[in-house]
């Protein structure tokens, strides 16, 4: 067992990247969540235009943008699988981005289901994740996926219904600008007062359901390991480091850094993985491919290009927040990219199910 957990064949970038960028990445978040609450970057201030906030927060916004385009180095970076949905790739994105300038309650609704994706995206992530080290350890990549699905869904979203973070994600689906007006508008003043009313009741459901569910887990895997099944180690890892960093910080808001300790775990494991999986084909397309000294340079434009959207979509979105007015083809723009990389992704790992 010792040997198997240390071969590198069963890590995805590796023994030492697995560990820091993916398996105990939450852990790692969890701690500069901390560090962050305890030092004076607490309470250090930037100012973008009219607009003041602190630096963490901006620092955040900037890699979460950042982590939102590199789903097309994996998408049109990627000929193979360009090729194979080229009408999804070119005109998907152009109708939504003028669908959303045509009309103020299109834009909202589509910032509306980019909240709601984004929560699904996150759990289907640590999923993907867990059922390739599954995969690695020699298993069935179809026995113990319904139940991996429901767990990743339990541990990420259960802690936003039931904790005290819910009214942070539900104040986003109210648009503070380009806002619909009369009966449009009766759905994003509903919703949080709906939350607010029965959030003791989403509670108590999460644990009525959630507490039964966790004990059939561990009792489906433990008679799994009985039939034959090699439960993979780093997918344990992977989902205990998870579990108690979206409960302790969904959960109870740790320190008022919880959009900030989950965004960044979730960005920083999806760095890693586009790198592994997309690394060797950018070098190629770069015109790099088989030269020794070619994977710095490719690392460093992988990074640069990511790193550069990801500062112009935080700058923007501090801008919008301080000037409504300004709300609209950036906007746009950025919903658009973020709608994209939550549905493009999904299907990769879909198409690329063979592969891993």
């Amino acid at each position: 067992m010792t040997q198997r957990r240390s071969s590198p064949a069963i890590f995805i970038a590796g023994p030492v990247l697995d560990r820091i960028g993916i398996i105990y990445a939450p852990l790692l978040a969890l701690l500069l969540g901390i560090i962050i609450y305890a030092s004076p970057l607490r309470y250090q201030q930037i100012q973008i235009g009219t607009h003041q906030d602190r630096t963490s927060n901006l620092f955040i916004l900037c890699f979460i943008y950042a982590h939102l385009f590199l789903v097309f180095f994996r998408s049109h970076g990627n000929p193979a699988i360009f090729r194979q949905y080229p009408v999804r790739f070119v005109a998907a994105p152009i109708l939504l981005f003028l669908s959303m300038l045509s009309s103020n309650w299109i834009a909202a609704s589509v910032a509306v289901l980019a909240v709601s994706w984004d929560v699904y995206h996150s759990c289907m992530q640590t999923f993907g994740i867990g059922r390739i080290y599954d995969a690695r350890a020699g298993n069935d990549p179809n026995i113990g996926r319904q139940l991996d699905q429901g767990l990743n869904l339990l541990l990420y979203a259960g802690p936003i219904l039931a904790g005290t973070s819910l009214m942070l994600h539900v104040q986003l689906v109210t648009p503070h600008s380009g806002e619909p007006h009369s009966d449009q508008s009766l759905f994003f003043s509903a919703v949080p007062a709906f939350a607010m009313q029965y959030q003791r009741v989403l509670t108590r459901l999460i644990l009525c359901v959630g507490i039964p569910y966790l004990a059939w887990y561990v009792f489906s895997y433990w008679r799994l390991r009985r039939s034959g099944y090699c439960v993979s180690f780093e997918k344990v890892a992977l989902l205990v480091s998870t579990g108690c960093c979206s409960i302790y910080t969904w959960g109870f808001n740790s320190f008022g850094q919880a959009f900030f300790i989950m965004n960044f775990f979730h960005a920083l494991q999806y760095f890693v993985i586009v790198w592994k999986t997309e690394g060797t084909n950018l070098q190629g397309r770069m015109g790099l491919g088989g030269k020794s000294w070619g994977r710095l340079p490719t690392l460093l434009g992988f990074l640069g290009i990511a790193t550069a959207f990801g500062v112009w979509g935080g700058l923007i979105s501090k801008q919008n927040d301080a000037s409504p007015e300004q709300y609209d083809v950036s906007f746009c723009i950025i919903t658009v990219v973020a709608i994209m990389h939550f549905w493009y992704d999904g299907f990769i790992w879909s198409v690329r199910k063979k592969e891993v």
